[in-house]
């Protein structure tokens, strides 16, 4: 008997028992289709996070200056000059100041604007653009000019999509408004990105009454020498304060690998678990497998009487049991797209997060893979003893 007749006998048998096989199915069903889209999640979290971390500068590091216990400080000089100095690691600069203080367009409040002073550079390093007007400027800087740029959402909100060249009232100070940037998020929101105000750091550091600046970010040519990026100044700002308290130095691309690890760890878990649900699938086709035996035992005895080795008695019901395991494979994977596709919609229908449930390739192959191997493991056993019995007391049964 060759392969091909041993799979038509095969689907000929589950088409005969289309119920009982259906049944002996859905834990692979549920198993594969579970797997892909638990893996799918995890691929989809890993994207949302890289796309989140590009827009807060993945290729950034994050310095904030403490200072404890030791009277000696680094200037924004110092800081200009440790990224002059190191120009492989480190490509820009720019001071940050948050400004606190009521926030007022005309006579309405804005509660939940955030005032950042900035540099020049914040901008190119952030990959902000201007949909109106201009940027900040060094000349802003130098001149501690009282000009601002504001988000999207500030601009539509409270001035109707016509912000350049109005003023807004910070504190007792009033800005001009000299450019609107780029809508950040798709859906603009309070408190996001898009509802914020950049000064120039000089003014902030002035409204803020700041002699120090504390608050630095710090460009880098490439994430995947991040890490002696931080190295590079964290070793610059040891060698002033002489203790590691009085800084700190956070490489975003090091949370986003962090994030991504923890993310994996918990999906793998999550695999695992649905995959247990396969080897209860993988139990249900050997039970059917052992039953199918004792239904045509007096088939066996027929073809092992008319000269039927073992090995192609073996062979049969081996591949009876591969197929009835890919059958089912074949439906979780389509399952586990259909599954993938409404988890997406639900997400962002009731989040607002654009977030995607991603299937993978390498989670359908070891789908497939799976649906094989318990097709061969659980189907051995029915198998063996199918062509082990003996054809005289095989043709007595009844």
């Amino acid at each position: 008997m060759n392969i091909m007749e041993a799979v038509r006998m095969a689907l000929q048998n589950i088409w005969a028992n289309k119920t009982r096989t259906i049944l002996t199915m859905l834990g692979i069903i549920i198993g594969i289709s579970a797997v892909i889209t638990i893996v799918g999640m995890g691929n989809g979290m890993q994207i949302y996070t890289k796309n989140e971390f590009a827009k807060m500068g993945s290729n950034t590091l994050n310095v904030t200056i403490r200072g404890r216990g030791t009277s000696r400080t680094v200037s924004e000089a110092d800081m200009y000059q440790l990224v002059a100095d190191n120009p492989t690691l480190l490509s820009n600069l720019s001071p940050v100041v948050t400004v606190s203080g009521k926030v007022k367009i005309g006579t309405t409040e804005a509660k939940t604007t955030s005032v950042t002073g900035v540099s020049e550079a914040y901008f190119p390093m952030k990959s902000y653009k201007m949909t109106q007007g201009r940027a900040l400027e060094y000349v802003d800087m130098t001149t501690r000019k009282d000009v601002c740029v504001v988000g999207n959402y500030v601009a539509q909100t409270y001035y109707d999509g016509d912000a350049v060249g109005k003023t807004i009232k910070i504190g007792q100070n009033t800005m001009t408004i000299i450019g609107v940037m780029e809508q950040q998020n798709k859906k603009m929101e309070k408190g996001g990105t898009d509802d914020a105000i950049f000064m120039p750091y000089s003014t902030a550091a002035r409204i803020a009454q700041l002699g120090t600046l504390t608050s630095y970010v710090v460009s880098i040519p490439s994430v995947e020498n991040a890490s002696a990026s931080k190295q590079t100044v964290e070793n610059a700002l040891y060698k002033v304060f002489r203790t590691e308290d009085a800084y700190t130095v956070m490489s975003m691309a090091q949370v986003m690998d962090m994030m991504n690890s923890m993310n994996n760890m918990m999906i793998m878990v999550l695999a695992v678990i649905a995959g247990i649900s396969l080897v209860v699938g993988g139990i249900g086709i050997m039970n059917i497998m052992l039953v199918s035996v004792t239904e045509r035992t007096r088939e066996i005895g027929i073809r092992k009487a008319l000269g039927a080795k073992e090995r192609y008695i073996m062979e049969q019901f081996v591949i009876e049991a591969i197929v009835t395991s890919a059958l089912g494979g074949s439906i979780g994977i389509l399952f586990g797209y259909i599954f993938s596709a409404i988890g997406t919609f639900l997400i962002v229908a009731l989040t607002g997060t654009e977030l995607s449930i991603v299937p993978s390739v390498s989670s359908i192959v070891l789908a497939v893979g799976v649906s094989a191997a318990i097709g061969i493991i659980f189907g051995y056993l029915p198998a063996k003893k199918a062509a082990r019995l003996n054809p005289i007391d095989a043709l007595r049964y009844d």
